[in-house]
């Protein structure tokens, strides 16, 4: 049974950081591409970041780059995406799965909302 798990959303002022985690189970993480999602009020789903399956590269959106770090532990199969210099408009709720060039998992965890707001 696939399980995704978010964690580390919270309320943060405009400028701060928080750190999010994924633990994944029930398929195998480490012969996936993963990535974070995001879905603010009213609007679509969007990629945040995409990391391959040993990490060893990584993309961002235009809107995050320089402030969001994707990283994973396969060890741990566990994605993190720290993020910094926080702006009101990454207020959202945060997923994560697989990136949109593999196989859909066909599930999608309960997300971690994350708001930046004074």
């Amino acid at each position: 049974q696939v399980q995704l798990v978010e964690s580390g959303g919270g309320l943060v002022q405009p400028g701060g950081s928080l750190r999010l985690s994924c633990t994944a189970s029930g398929f195998v993480f480490n012969n996936y591409g993963m990535a974070w999602y995001r879905q603010a009020p009213g609007e679509e789903r969007d990629v945040v970041a995409t990391i391959s399956t040993r990490g060893s590269m990584t993309t961002y959106a235009d809107s995050v780059k320089g402030r969001f770090t994707v990283s994973r532990d396969n060890t741990k199969s566990t994605m993190y995406l720290q993020m910094n210099s926080l702006k009101p408009e990454d207020t959202a709720v945060y997923y994560c799965n697989v990136d949109p060039g593999s196989r859909p998992l066909g599930f999608w965890g309960q997300g971690t909302q994350v708001t930046v707001s004074t």
